[in-house]
């Protein structure tokens, strides 16, 4: 049977549109039940670059997938949409969301499986089945793939997917004094290597180097700063002049950087990277360990593991940066927490 690609170019709510006619087929005298891949690509990302390699990607995973599976291709319209196709993809029973592209479209995808601090869950409530994440990097950053040793290849992507081998991984969760909590799969930072992230994604047309051109903008009126910080639940410390802390379900971040170089997405815990005291030659003379993740022995560089962190600042300044997977979110007090095992990855 050929496969049934939908194209999906915009709105929310479109539950018609992420499901096929017939999920079943009779294969050897037995029924078959087709797998309902959601694929969600941001058309913008890497300046187009992304869905013109997602374009070319079309016939090949056609070919491999389309016999056994329904595939519907979703191209977002703005930000926040990859979130919203992925909450409706799951309520609909959907086998799995995947997100083309890099780490920003899987970001949003990922915020896609909560809801009100809750998992999304399949509007069936006889459903056995839950749905997994699966990812196709492409674009300027892979930092999440990185980290389980994946080469920047579509193709064994979709080996990965055919495949349908499935994985639990913990996401990590992030909460403010106000609003809905945040989730994150790869890295959450405070203070200035925050605040270069915020000033790189106005750099994107450059590839990587936008990371470096934002470092090199954060520097300047940049003070290190004291922070306060409670781990665990249990007393709050003093951390002194903090240039940048880093909170690691996984590795590697802003293009390669392998900034929490222990960092396991299957451990149940974070591990927490301190930077003190830095001056801006300290990056550039140990740029070379902070990106091959040599830098736990520097001067001034901590290390420690955590299911929850909660940090506040001292004083009043309310500027604060905080990110995670490259996103903007505001400014300090905030409060990580870890939820293992909480998604299957298809891996």
């Amino acid at each position: 049977m050929a496969r049934n690609l939908s194209l999906i170019r915009a709105q929310p709510p479109m539950p018609s549109d992420l499901t096929s006619s017939d999920c079943s087929v009779l294969r050897g005298g037995a029924s078959f039940r087709r797998r309902e891949l959601i694929f969600v690509v941001n058309p913008r990302g890497a300046n187009g670059t992304t869905v013109q390699q997602w374009k070319k990607l079309l016939p090949y995973l056609s070919s491999r997938l389309g016999n056994d599976c329904n595939i519907c291709e979703s191209l977002t319209s703005g930000p926040s949409h990859a979130i919203d196709i992925t909450r409706e993809a799951i309520r609909e029973g959907a086998d799995a969301v995947i997100a083309v592209g890099g780490d920003g479209t899987l970001h949003e995808v990922v915020n896609g499986f909560f809801c009100g601090g809750k998992p999304v869950c399949n509007h069936d409530m006889n459903s056995s089945h839950s749905t997994a994440l699966g990812i196709i990097p492409l674009g300027t950053g892979s930092d999440f793939a990185r980290t389980l040793g994946w080469k920047n290849d579509p193709h064994d992507a979709i080996e990965r997917i055919a495949k349908g081998l499935k994985s639990k991984i913990d996401v990590g969760c992030i909460a403010g004094e106000i609003g809905e909590s945040h989730y994150f799969i790869n890295v959450a930072d405070i203070h200035l290597s925050a605040k270069a992230g915020y000033y790189a994604s106005r750099y994107k047309k450059f590839g990587n180097l936008c990371y470096v051109i934002g470092a090199l903008q954060a520097f300047f009126q940049h003070h290190n700063q004291d922070l306060r910080i409670k781990v665990d639940e249990g007393e709050w410390e003093v951390c002194s002049q903090v240039t940048a802390l880093c909170i690691g379900n996984a590795k590697y971040f802003g293009g390669g950087m392998k900034i929490t170089p222990n960092a396991n997405p299957s451990s149940g815990d974070y591990e927490m990277v301190i930077l003190q005291d830095f001056k801006w030659y300290d990056f550039i003379l140990k740029l070379h360990k902070l990106y091959n993740g040599t830098h736990l022995s520097v001067k001034n560089v901590s290390s420690r593991r955590a299911r929850s962190i909660e940090i506040e600042e001292i004083g009043s300044s309310g500027s604060i940066f905080v990110q995670s997977d490259g996103e903007f979110l505001g400014f300090l007090p905030r409060k990580f927490s870890i939820l293992p095992g909480v998604i299957e990855l298809l891996c």
